[in-house]
């Protein structure tokens, strides 16, 4: 059995997308541990005299949908009165014992994998912050609602041992917990790690998140960034995502097996570096 919960708030407006990026964000840890989702219990924090029952049937109507797509059947959950709207799910699920993909996983020589693009938390920070319309969010929210189902799949039939998704404590975040927990260091090269189109831009213009100051606050000690990498660069590795890919550590004789079988699901993917030798820090080139 492998258990999981996560809770946010509301990035998009409309209920029914919400919901269903809520359902995906949660089920997203079973899948990072090669796992099946199986239930899930709805965790729901919202001001009763602000929300119509309208808004909350759309918001469960669209975690619904997501969560079947995902395989897991919604059996209840627990609502509170709260000031500020909050939505998320404790997920059950089961995995094969010799399939589990681990932070602890990684080896020396293996190659870090990424399957989706960074910057949802910069993008709808500045949505927040009507410095771009919802509507440009097209590209965010289609890749906030895409499961991580076909790319763990693939990851544990081409035989990774090493996952992570890559969720609030952005890139660099989830790829140190993974560089602790399996004693080596993870080199990233910055130029290959694939960003959404702005994301750059508005980071540039202040408009970084704070979620993304503090990440950055919190790995920097055991980052060691090359010259070239300025503050721009750092805060989008930094970002933190909804619902974001998996980042998966590979060896290198099971690297093109899983290529292939990502290439076959039509499911998007980037080499963004290697694992090697060493104590468990993040090295940025």
């Amino acid at each position: 059995m492998v258990e999981t919960v996560d809770v946010i708030t509301p990035i998009v407006d409309d209920p029914f997308t919400f919901g269903a990026v809520c359902a995906a964000n949660s089920v997203s840890d079973i899948f990072a541990m090669g796992g099946t989702p199986l239930t899930a219990l709805a965790i729901l924090g919202y001001p009763s005299c602000d929300y119509k029952p309208a808004v909350i049937r759309r918001l469960l109507k669209g975690a619904i949908e997501k969560l079947q797509e995902a395989g897991a059947c919604l059996i209840g959950g627990h609502s509170i009165e709260d000031e500020q709207f909050k939505f998320g799910f404790a997920i059950s699920g089961t995995v094969e014992k010799n399939n589990i993909l681990k932070a602890g996983g990684a080896k020396a020589g293996d190659v870090l994998v990424l399957t989706k693009q960074i910057g949802t938390g910069v993008l709808c920070s500045a949505v927040k912050r009507k410095k771009m319309k919802e509507s440009s969010l097209k590209q965010v929210i289609a890749s906030m609602l895409t499961l991580n189902k076909t790319a763990a799949e693939a990851a544990v039939r081409a035989g990774a041992k090493g996952a992570t998704d890559v969720t609030g404590f952005g890139l660099l975040g989830h790829a140190l917990n993974i560089a602790e927990s399996s004693g080596v260091d993870l080199v990233i090269q910055n130029e290959s790690v694939p960003l959404m189109k702005r994301a750059k831009e508005f980071i540039s213009a202040g408009f970084a998140p704070k979620g993304a100051k503090n990440n950055l606050g919190f790995v920097q000690k055991k980052t060691t960034f090359s010259r070239g990498i300025n503050n721009v660069d750092k805060l989008a590795l930094a970002d933190p995502q909804t619902s974001g890919g998996l980042l998966v550590a590979i060896s290198q004789k099971r690297v093109e097996k899983f290529k292939n079988a990502l290439k076959k699901a039509n499911t998007p993917y980037w080499i963004i570096g290697e694992a090697v030798k060493g104590r468990g820090r993040i090295i940025v080139k």
